[in-house]
């Protein structure tokens, strides 16, 4: 046995051409599914998006720095 990897093309997953027609193979997927938002998610996600890309952000690093430092 050896490790080898393919990719899913119109939903078969294919494999390099040395890998002898009719062979058994297995096949490890990633655990999370493709994540799904609902209407109202998906708004949230572009406003947020919109956001940053209009510099209404704070960087986190910066935050948890002025958290721990007494004020």
């Amino acid at each position: 046995m050896r490790l080898v990897t393919g990719t899913v093309v119109d939903g078969k997953v294919e494999v390099p051409p040395e890998i002898e027609e009719g062979s058994s193979v297995a096949v490890l997927a990633p655990e999370h599914e493709r994540a799904v938002l609902t209407p109202a998610e998906e708004q949230a996600l572009s406003e947020s998006i919109q956001q940053i890309e209009d510099g209404e952000s704070v960087d986190g690093w910066k935050l948890l720095e002025e958290i721990k430092t007494p004020g």
